[in-house]
């Protein structure tokens, strides 16, 4: 009798550890916001129908890389990962083999995320649908193939550290820096990159190009970047994907509605906070303006083809059709993003906030290179506006891309 009575007290006891090890609802819906902040989504899931199993390509100016399964997924997945095992793998970039991912996989970022949350997305993570998805291996140029060398470059490149808040700063600013350079990874699009991939770091959050598009600004830079920005209007953006100056589109317009339209509004106006805080990094091109056939040539095309929806003086229809006039984006050094929107057409991006639809044509088979680079020169340099001259070259590089 008394050994049954110390087999069903050890039962009970079990049961207990196992009930208190469960993450409470609370911890998961942290950890689910977490998920969100970070963008997860939009890297490790290449079919919607198998949220985070991975599989999605990433192209990096090194080669491919596929994003890993994050499912709870025992063979596959991160269903037999410790906490331990978890931790390292977010903050320093080791995997649970010991191996060292590539920063493709945004560690330097997370490596300011606090254990806690780090343990909260985990635990958010184990409530998925767990998904058989195995990890397809790097499709890199030699000798970027060797996992090896990223020691090197850790060593070079990369330092563990938290975020450490600054005391003379708001609780909102220190919570927008903790969200701008950790969790939600800003730098990673919009800091440019030396020769090996690694931000420079004394030109933070100053503009660079990804994915055949450009990562504006986010500095105080007055022309190309947000000074003219209030916060309301960065919140607006990131909440809504639009509004009174510009619309997000490309990559950005993932981030918009796998993230930051999902996040809460405190942790939203929080990056504002931080963003506007921040002084230019750098000085601004000194643009020379286009001569005025060049004008002329791109007056033409606009009043042909633009004029009906942006108008004669650009001004548009906010929230509709993105004004021109001191457009931050379109004056960017680099024209990426802008040639890429007359080349393909562009989609407005839908949220809960901002449901309507938008649609801008492309006109890739109906302009030539030359033409692209006319009106592209004009609407750069009209209105105030100041961006350097963009070339019919550029035009055929942007359209092979």
């Amino acid at each position: 009798m008394r050994m049954i009575l110390a087999v069903v007290a050890l039962c009970s006891a079990i049961a207990s550890v196992a009930r208190a090890a469960e993450p409470s609802p609370e911890l998961i819906a942290y950890g689910k916001a977490l998920v969100e902040a970070g963008d997860c989504a939009s890297c490790h899931t290449a079919d919607p129908a198998k949220p985070f199993a991975g599989g999605k390509r990433i192209d990096t100016p090194f080669g491919a890389i596929y994003a890993p399964n994050l499912t709870p997924d025992r063979d596959t997945g991160i269903g037999a990962w410790t906490d331990a095992d978890f931790t390292r793998a977010v903050r320093t970039g080791v995997a649970p083999d010991g191996s060292n991912y590539y920063p493709a996989f945004p560690y330097p970022y997370f490596t300011k995320v606090t254990k806690d949350d780090t343990l909260a997305i985990r635990a958010y993570l184990g409530t998925l649908a767990p998904v058989a998805s195995r990890n397809k291996p790097p499709e890199l140029r030699w000798p970027f193939g060797y996992r090896g060398l990223m020691r090197l470059w850790n060593a070079m490149y990369f330092k563990p550290a938290l975020f450490e808040p600054d005391q003379s700063q708001s609780a909102a600013w220190n919570r927008g820096g903790y969200l701008v350079t950790g969790l939600g990874h800003c730098g990673s699009c919009h800091t440019p990159k030396n020769y090996f991939g690694a931000d420079k770091t004394a030109q933070a959050l100053s503009g660079n190009e990804v994915g055949g598009w450009y990562a504006p600004r986010l500095d105080g830079a007055a022309r190309t970047g947000l000074k003219s920005w209030s916060a309301e209007d960065i919140t607006e953006y990131l909440q809504s994907g639009r509004n009174a100056k510009s619309h997000a589109g490309g990559l950005m317009a993932e981030v918009v509605v796998n993230s930051t339209a999902k996040m809460s509004d405190a942790d939203v106006r929080a990056i504002a906070v931080y963003l506007k805080s921040l002084p230019a990094s750098r000085r601004e091109t000194i643009v020379t303006p286009p001569d005025d056939a060049e004008m002329k040539a791109g007056q033409a095309v606009y009043a042909k083809l633009c004029i009906a929806c942006h108008e004669a003086d650009g001004s548009g229809a906010p929230r509709i059709y993105p004004p021109l006039p001191g457009n931050a984006l379109l004056q960017s050094v680099n024209p990426s993003s802008s040639l890429r929107i007359i080349l393909d057409g562009a989609h407005t991006v839908t949220t809960p906030r901002a449901p309507n639809t938008g649609e801008m044509p492309g006109y890739a088979k109906q302009l030539s290179d030359e033409e692209i680079a006319a009106v592209t020169n004009y609407i750069r340099n009209s209105w105030g506006n100041a961006a350097p001259l963009v070339t019919a070259a550029q035009v055929a590089k942007a359209r092979k891309e």
